[in-house]
């Protein structure tokens, strides 16, 4: 998987198959504990860690909520 956060709160991702999709992560910066990804510079430090999408020690959006959430791009 690849990763690449963008300032309007999306995640462009590029899943092993070669699927390219975009994942909105606004409604999610609501929610504890992604209301610390509101503040874009948590949010642009996005990186793919162990398969998934993940900001720091203990943020992360399992892969499955990824593609399931996402539309393709």
């Amino acid at each position: 998987m690849e990763v690449t956060p963008h300032p309007d709160g999306t995640l462009f991702l590029v899943f092993e198959n070669g699927e390219r999709r975009i994942f909105d992560v606004k409604p999610l910066m609501t929610k504890k504990p992604f209301d610390r990804l509101a503040d874009m510079r948590i949010f642009l430090s996005a990186r793919v860690d162990y398969g998934t999408v993940a900001w720091g020690n203990d943020i992360d959006i399992a892969p499955e909520t990824l593609y399931d959430k996402s539309s393709a791009a």
